[in-house]
Order: structure tokens, then C-alpha cells, then sequence
């Protein structure tokens, strides 16, 4: 099971956050492209695109942050973070 914590963040104020879990069968990638999925879904953003950079600070820290060039239309936050929660 995943449990991933999201944030939309706006002039350093968080404006959004949500906890998703997920548990699907399939790899850890499956269940983490779920959560994604699922707190974009609820923050009615797009889903953005992962970058060579954003994959190895996920792998390093599991979290990340997401500006304007991980997505294909303008938003109006300035960053959108995941970061996995350890589950108890």
C-alpha cells in the first residue's frame, strides 16, 4: 500500500492538500501513477509530466515538486508537491 500526501502551493501558501492511498495490484509505480492520478483528480489539475530531474529527486527524498514546466497548459499555482507518507 502507497500512501502519498499532495499539496497545491500558491505565493508559499499551501492552497490544496489531500492524502491518497493506494493499494492496486500491480508495481510500486502502478500505485504511485494511481495517487497521482487520484490527487490530481481532486485538486482538478493536470497531471504532470515527470522529468529527468523530478525522478531522481523523488528517488532520493520520495517527494517532489511540480512547477509550470511539468505541465502542458498554464496554471495558476506555482508548485504542486507529492511526498509519500510511511505507513503505520
Amino acid at each position: 500500500m502507497l500512501k502519498i500526501w499532495g499539496k497545491v502551493i500558491k505565493n508559499t501558501k499551501i492552497i490544496k492538500d489531500d492524502v491518497v492511498t493506494s493499494d492496486i495490484e500491480g508495481s510500486y509505480q502502478d500505485n504511485l501513477k494511481e495517487c497521482i492520478r487520484e490527487l490530481c483528480y481532486r485538486f482538478d489539475i493536470q497531471t504532470p509530466y515527470w522529468l529527468p530531474s523530478n525522478v531522481e529527486e523523488y528517488n532520493n527524498r520520495r517527494k517532489v515538486g511540480f512547477n509550470q514546466h511539468n505541465f502542458m497548459e498554464e496554471i495558476d499555482f506555482d508548485k504542486f508537491m507529492i511526498e509519500e507518507l510511511k505507513m503505520e
